[in-house]
């Protein structure tokens, strides 16, 4: 009985429709909050900081933004990696013009670069739907890769044709480049994508956000109460691919420190996809669920087995997460197709009448 909402009365539409109207869900969301920004840089080792939190909280971020299109909008997008690879070409080229700016403006103004592009290729979803429109943003993933690679001036014309990240500061604080830490890092990336994410949750509970679920659930219904389909299709693309974007400038400048084409391919697109698949349709709470289960997956094969003195091949270990993250997404599928995001909402709703079975 520690998870009822029974005396905890609301006096206001505002209360009872706030972000966490539950008492106990405002400490837990509190107490996450406080591990992630103050228990973690303190005590956290550069191997916990570098090569699980880091990429996590970007995963999660590239899985919020298809997330929005695919499981708020219902518009199926294979194209996540290259509008991940157009938000870190653009920051490296917006650091190249203007060495002066500060790289977290940078990194927030590729997005909108990305999501220029993604309203570009979002056009076509006003007319395709289903498997068409994922072999129309399949097509533009492709598109993508060509120009990283075909177009010199994207990398400065570098002989590696790599991105080359450069040491920038805030505050006099090395934040990108060699001679950044990673708890610096690890703050940087995990602020951005906390206000990234508390932008999301207020957006898909307004109005926008009741557009995207209306013509997702029936699109023929939305227009005909008056939801203009393109101007919501188009937004849902420019706000999907401005969210990859970030995150692909987050992967190249705060955790990869560099990077070529090949990050960005159409395993990148799949790897996120699968995240949304077995995190959950429609949840942004599923997307960080998703990219903790699918990416740390392979470093708890690595270590548990290894602590236990059982050795494992890479190559075993890599093939073991194939067999494991497919073996997820068919039994979600079939079982609960609303992700672990679903079993965290059953699990919330047990709680409320624990002890109780009703």
């Amino acid at each position: 009985m520690f998870y009822r909402e029974a005396g905890q009365y609301k006096t206001s539409y505002a209360a009872d429709m706030a972000m966490f109207p539950v008492l106990q869900d405002r400490i837990g969301i509190i107490a996450i909050l406080f591990a992630a920004f103050v228990v973690l840089p303190l005590w956290g080792n550069d191997f916990l900081l570098n090569a699980v939190m880091i990429p996590f909280l970007v995963f999660a971020l590239a899985a919020i933004g298809l997330n929005l299109l695919t499981g708020y909008t219902g518009q199926l997008s294979l194209g996540t990696g290259g509008f991940m690879g157009i938000g870190a070409y653009a920051c490296y080229k917006l650091t190249t013009i203007f060495p002066d700016v500060n790289i977290l403006l940078c990194v927030i103004a590729s997005g909108f670069f990305s999501a220029a592009v993604g309203a570009l290729f979002g056009l076509p979803s006003l007319r395709i739907k289903g498997f068409y429109l994922a072999v129309a943003t399949l097509a533009a993933q492709f598109f993508l890769q060509w120009c990283f690679i075909r177009i010199p001036w994207l990398y400065n014309y570098n002989t590696s044709g790599a991105i080359e990240v450069p040491l920038r500061t805030l505050f006099n604080v090395p934040i990108t480049g060699p001679t950044a830490t990673a708890a610096t890092r690890y703050l940087v990336v995990l602020t951005i994508v906390t206000g990234m994410t508390w932008f999301a949750s207020n957006l898909v509970r307004g109005r926008i956000g009741r557009r995207w679920m209306a013509v997702r659930d029936m699109d023929i219904a939305a227009e005909l109460i008056g939801i203009r389909l393109l101007r919501t299709k188009l937004s849902a693309f420019a706000v999907s691919a401005f969210y990859c974007g970030v995150a692909g400038a987050l992967m190249v400048f705060l955790w990869y420190g560099g990077a070529e084409a090949e990050v960005f391919d159409v395993n990148q697109s799949f790897f996120v996809l699968f995240m949304v698949i077995i995190g959950g349709l429609g949840s942004l709470t599923g997307s960080f669920f998703g990219a903790a289960l699918i990416y740390i997956l392979p470093i708890i094969l690595r270590t548990v087995p290894a602590a236990l003195g059982i050795s494992l091949h890479a190559a075993t270990v890599e093939h073991l997460t194939f067999m494991i993250v497919g073996a997820l997404i068919i039994g979600f599928l079939v079982i609960e197709p609303m992700g672990l995001a679903r079993l965290w909402q059953i699990a919330r709703q047990k709680l409320r009448v624990w002890p109780f079975p009703y």
